[in-house]
């Protein structure tokens, strides 16, 4: 079990750490719903939407450096982040910035979620974070990813995955990392 460091160290990580929110999707399971618009832009508990969750972690956790990847009609989730997550402050480095698709390697747009990132390291370079968190924009969860980065700072680790346990009757709906054969993480289903 992970013990939890000083408010002190992990407040230091987070402020060393870039969001790089995925919020392209075409959210197709989710029928009328995403006719319109991305699913990271459905409407979740009246004004809000599904982006506001990963953006909300984000800003409790101390991370004030954050792109939102976009893609497949964007328009009402810009107009949300402008209207509801314009507050940070620019002069002390903080943002929430929308990136929209723009064919940065090549004449294609982005070719799934990870093409999103690699399209878009230019921007993780010109900032040179000490960590960066590459979260989904379509979860719907609460999360202090403070613990998650001094775990994984603690443990040199290269790459770090949050999941969370479910009974494996579950599982045949969701993406699952088989923990079983020791080591969490040594395969995905």
């Amino acid at each position: 079990m992970y013990q939890k460091k000083s408010g002190r160290f992990v407040s230091r990580l987070t402020r060393s750490t870039m969001a790089m929110i995925m919020a392209g999707g075409r959210g197709s399971r989710l029928g009328a719903l995403t006719e319109i618009r991305a699913k990271p832009a459905t409407p979740f508990g009246g004004k809000f939407r599904i982006i506001d969750f990963p953006l909300s972690n984000c800003v409790n956790s101390g991370i004030r450096q954050v792109f939102i990847l976009t893609q497949y009609k964007a328009h009402s989730l810009i107009q949300h982040v402008q209207l509801g997550w314009g507050y940070l402050r620019g002069e002390f480095g903080e943002f929430i910035q929308i990136v929209p698709a723009q064919q940065q390697i090549d004449e294609s747009w982005y070719k799934g979620t990870a093409d999103s990132i690699y399209q878009n390291l230019d921007l993780i370079r010109e900032h040179g974070p000490e960590h960066v968190l590459i979260l989904a924009g379509d979860h719907i969860y609460k999360m202090d990813y403070g613990p998650m980065i001094a775990f994984h700072t603690e443990n040199n680790a290269d790459i770090t995955v949050g999941v969370i346990q479910v009974p494996l009757a579950r599982g045949n709906r969701l993406r699952c990392n088989d923990a079983r054969r020791g080591t969490p993480g040594h395969s995905f289903r």
